[in-house]
């Protein structure tokens, strides 16, 4: 039932790699088209003469078997007779995709992709999105060296570590001349496994073409959107510029490499996670244009999926986001490669250490934070005044040396916000020779500010950290320190003084205590899911990891130093490769939940795990540190399908399509995200009271009889029902935890946990989250006619009055702006600007605004316009201070909604249109404030109610205009407490 909804994927590259240009009908964008009918990784038969392709349980997808080139052969011709039948010229399309998606990837104009989101065969159209880059002591960090290590306990040594096993990394490409992708000693033990399910190729690409081996069996390169047009540097080819691809690539399944020497500092060996892995590369990242960072397109990403999958590989490392939590086809295309037995490690974004910033949370996905490892070097800096700091750092010292500010230093026709961060070029000579230069961290790369303070004749930096952050010591061009915001604020006022000074001490190697979450590493909860599926799941080392980089990007190093999750997520697709190593029959949902279940939550000194302001929590590193030692025998696993994962899609309001344009949530059925069976237990708005269901598998070849061991969250009762299993070898067994809110504070998170351990020594750790809410109630509602009511449906987390208000109703106000399309000009979020397909309107939002929306609406134009919103606070001066919204789809109903008050500039832009004129745009604003206009009631006005229990309230509007737009709040409280609040948006 579920197969044939929309999930599979094999890659056929059509036409040339570049998008094709602009035809008379109007201009053209890349889209992605997803058609009718399951990938080969989801179809489990229907169609008739073809014959299932799905593989059955703990089995990995053959997508070269004969009925799979016969389905897929099916499916592409299918997706032919679609374009044609809709008069899209098939030579517009780039990718046929096949195996974990089924669609095309094509250049279309606003009508023709207007047209395909309503023809037979055509289930979504997606426009093509933008997404960017988000070891050698960490082996011995997280125990695979050593005589009790995982490498020589589960493999008899490094030499075979992952055998069998090939690791597919989409990124920036690699750099083949690295010796940590030499060619594998011979002969190997698993070469007839790896030819067996190797169907890939070795594309050495137009440009410095690279070679492939027994250890990178296999490259490809994708390029449709043109993005390496963007760096003149770049490579149409696998080959690595930016040096991203080559260090997660080597941080997976890098050979052992002796005595590996970064900018003249010895650094020891370097080696992967599991060494006798077998790599894929697959490159889809290209640097951009300032060289600051690489970025790809969703229509290159999802090609490089469906080719992983089909070409055969078991695991793929995705360093990639966009910083927004959501569904989309990149997510589409991992469920399918998680449906097809292949495990995906995932980074879960460096945007923290802020609430709600956790990226690639998708339940297929293993989404991974960033850890510190136990090798530190320590460096001070000492002052003329006498003051001392300590930082991090690098290399010898400086004795006392004349200090300089470089925000005083610019060059002349160099911009003083150029100096502060010490851009290459931007420090005037005369000014920084023979100083220690203190820097800012930001922009620009760290390692790039000593390099403008070497070359203009600095002989040492002090860089600092201007908000909380990250300490790295990065292996700079001038001797270098580290240091924090307060340390750095310091010594920035003393540099002020007349004749200041400083000295550095040299780096000096240290043990130190770790692990701790990153600084950077983005944390939950997770938006998607309303903070009720616990994301980041499991945490590894992932900054100043040493590993492969291009040396073109890294002043000629072959090794250096990179921190961010894209450096945590290859250590947990490097443990998976080897725990599939020893289990190739497990499942990806078996093996997340082994390193899950097994990870811990204390440091090396044996004391909790720390976050930015202390102890750490789950939201911080999910299940905690990885142990790869204990992930090979977990005890229990919490296993999910196919089909779940599509009831949870459903849950977050994700409704996919099936072939014959039903939802399929009307067959599968929805369930809450904290209901999937997962080896976490979260919830994110937990009203008095609830329970979720979960259920084991016992892995092991011998009975298990576990027992509940349960750390109730501080302010909360936590039950499990039955506490005690008995299971069988390869038996499955439920149960029900239920978790009562007693004494815990509204609106912030409690942690607990509950393990499950038997007399074998098995504990089978889940994190518990919860955070409780005086009320659950929807967060928007929305009616229809100049009058009339609806229900809002709520659950008290408490006992007591519940009362209700109402604000508004308010009708809309309009802005109008004639916009025409110009590809030439797209609008760059980055620096926003005006144009003749781009209007600014400036808003201003009052002090006591309970509310406030701007919004497009679909209903004002023709179809198959697309319309985007960008909004940006301003100062006093109406200057743009920082962007503070976006709301970017495929149609032109946008929305961006806003409670603080203040001055916006919103930017509307034109991204296509089926006019080939000027488009009236009309850009909807509203502002709620603590009045109610006399159109709005709700009742009852106040109702007792009881912990855990439903209450209903209902909102009724009269005499609104037809043609017009309103919107209102219904606002709770206690009688004492605000509770939040229901948006109510009305359109007669």
């Amino acid at each position: 039932m579920c197969g044939a909804a929309t999930i599979a994927l094999t890659l056929t590259t059509i036409g040339s790699a570049q998008a094709a240009p602009a035809s008379a009908a109007g201009p053209t964008a890349l889209y992605i088209v997803e058609m009718a009918g399951a990938p080969l990784a989801s179809y489990d038969g229907g169609v008739q003469g073809y014959a299932a392709t799905k593989p059955a349980a703990g089995q990995r997808l053959d997508a070269h078997s004969t009925r799979a080139k016969a389905y897929g052969d099916h499916l592409r011709a299918k997706q032919t007779d679609v374009l044609r039948s809709n008069g899209v010229d098939t030579k517009k399309a780039v990718y046929q995709y096949s195996t974990a998606f089924n669609g095309v990837a094509v250049s279309l104009t606003a009508g023709q992709a207007q047209k395909l989101r309503t023809a037979p065969g055509v289930l979504a159209v997606f426009k093509n999105s933008t997404l960017t880059i988000d070891t050698p002591v960490t082996p011995s960090f997280i125990g695979l060296t050593g005589k009790n290590g995982v490498w020589d306990k589960q493999f008899g040594g490094d030499r075979d570590a992952g055998d069998g096993v090939i690791i597919a990394d989409i990124d920036t490409g690699f750099w083949p001349e690295s010796p940590s992708f030499k060619p594998l000693p011979e002969p190997r033990r698993d070469d007839a496994i790896i030819a067996a399910k190797w169907h890939g190729t070795c594309q050495a690409g137009a440009d410095h073409p690279v070679t492939c081996n027994s250890k990178v069996i296999g490259a490809r390169y994708f390029d449709a959107a043109g993005n390496s047009e963007a760096n003149p540097g770049e490579f149409k080819s696998p080959r690595d510029f930016d040096g991203h691809g080559s260090h997660t690539a080597s941080t997976a399944a890098g050979e052992h490499v002796n005595n590996v020497v970064v900018t003249g500092t010895p650094v020891d060996d370097v080696e992967g996670v599991a060494p006798g892995a077998r790599l894929a590369i697959y490159k889809v990242l290209y640097e951009a244009a300032d060289g600051t960072t690489a970025s790809g397109s969703s229509v290159d990403i999802v090609a490089a999926v469906d080719a992983a999958v089909s070409d055969g590989a078991d695991v793929i490392n995705f360093s990639i986001g966009d910083n927004v939590d959501g569904f989309g086809p990149e997510e589409l295309a991992f469920l399918n490669a998680a449906a097809a037995g292949v495990f995906v490690s995932a980074a879960a974004g460096n945007a923290g250490p802020g609430p709600s910033t956790v990226d690639n949370a998708m339940p297929w996905e293993a989404t991974v934070a960033a850890g510190t490892h136990d090798v530190n070097y320590t460096k001070t800096v000492t002052l003329g005044n006498g003051a001392s700091y300590s930082g991090v750092g690098v290399g010898a010292a400086v004795p006392s040396s004349p200090l300089i500010d470089s925000a005083t230093a610019a060059l002349a026709g160099h911009s003083a916000s150029d100096a502060t961060l010490c851009v290459v070029g931007s420090l005037d000579p005369a000014k920084v020779t023979g100083h220690i230069v203190l820097c800012q961290r930001g922009v620009n790369a760290r390692t790039d500010k000593s390099k403008a303070v070497q070359q203009a004749g600095g002989v040492g930096m002090i860089q600092w950290n201007p908000s909380p952050n990250s300490l790295n010591a990065d292996f700079h061009f001038v001797p270098s320190i580290h240091v924090d915001t307060p340390a750095g604020t310091a010594i920035k006022a003393y540099a002020a003084t007349p004749g200041a000074t400083a000295s550095l001490s040299a780096g000096t190697k240290v043990k130190v205590e770790a692990p701790a979450t990153a600084s950077f590493s983005s944390r939950g909860p997770s938006v998607s899911s309303g903070g009720d599926l616990l994301k980041p799941d499991v945490m590894a080392p992932g900054n100043d990891v040493v590993a492969a980089v291009s040396p073109l990007n890294h002043n000629g190093n072959l090794y250096d130093t990179e921190s961010g999750t894209s450096m945590a997520a290859p250590h947990i697709a490097g443990i998976a490769a080897l725990i599939l190593s020893k289990h190739p029959n497990w499942s990806p949902t078996w093996v997340k939940s082994a390193i899950m279940t097994t990870a811990t939550t204390v440091d090396n000194k044996g004391k909790p795990i720390q976050g930015q302001n202390g102890n750490g929590n789950p939201l911080d590193y999910g299940s905690g540190e990885v142990v790869p030692a204990a992930t090979f025998n977990p005890g229990l696993v919490y296993d999910s399908t196919p089909t779940q994962w599509l009831q949870y899609t459903c849950g977050i309001g994700v409704h996919l399509q099936l072939s014959d344009g039903s939802d399929v949530c009307d067959q599968t059925g929805s369930i809450a995200p904290n209901q999937l069976n997962y080896p976490s237990i979260a919830f994110g708005a937990l009203a008095g009271k609830g329970s979720v269901s979960r259920t084991v598998t016992n892995v092991t070849n011998r009975w298990g009889l576990y027992l509940a061991d349960v750390k109730a969250p501080s302010g909360y009762k936590v039950s499990v029902n039955p506490p005690l299993l008995l299971i069988g070898p390869g038996r499955s067994a439920s149960f029900t935890v239920s978790v009562t809110r007693t004494s815990a504070a509204l609106g912030s998170y409690s942690f607990g946990s509950l393990t499950w351990r038997d007399l074998e020594g098995h504990k089978v750790y889940s994190p518990i989250a919860v955070q409780s809410t005086a009320l659950s109630a929807p967060p928007a509602i929305s009616g229809t006619g100049t009058s009339g009511s609806t229900a809002i449906s709520t659950q008290a987390g408490y006992t007591g009055t519940l009362k209700a208000t109402a604000s508004g109703l308010v009708a809309d106000q309009v802005a109008h702006n004639a916009l025409s399309l110009d590809p030439s000009t797209p609008f760059n979020p980055a620096n926003p600007a005006a144009s003749g397909r781009t209007a600014r309107v400036d808003l201003t939002v009052p002090a006591g605004t309970k509310l406030a929306r701007f919004s497009t609406l679909a209903s004002d134009y023709a179809a198959g316009t697309d319309i985007d919103l960008y909004a940006y606070s301003e100062d006093a001066s109406g200057n743009l201070v920082a962007q503070v919204g976006q709301s970017s789809g495929s149609t032109a109903d946008e929305t961006m909604t806003f409670t603080a008050p203040g001055r916006y500039a919103v930017f509307v832009d034109l991204f296509a249109s089926p006019v080939t004129g000027p488009v009236d745009t009309q850009l909807h604003s509203w502002v709620v404030t603590g009045a109610n206009a006399g159109n709005f009631a709700v009742s009852p006005a106040s109702q007792s109610v009881t912990l855990g229990k439903a209450a209903t309230v209902t909102a009724s509007w009269t005499g609104l205009t037809a043609g017009r737009h309103y919107l209102g709040l219904v606002e709770y409280s206690d009688g004492t407490s605000g509770l939040g609040g229901t948006i109510v948006s009305v359109n007669p």
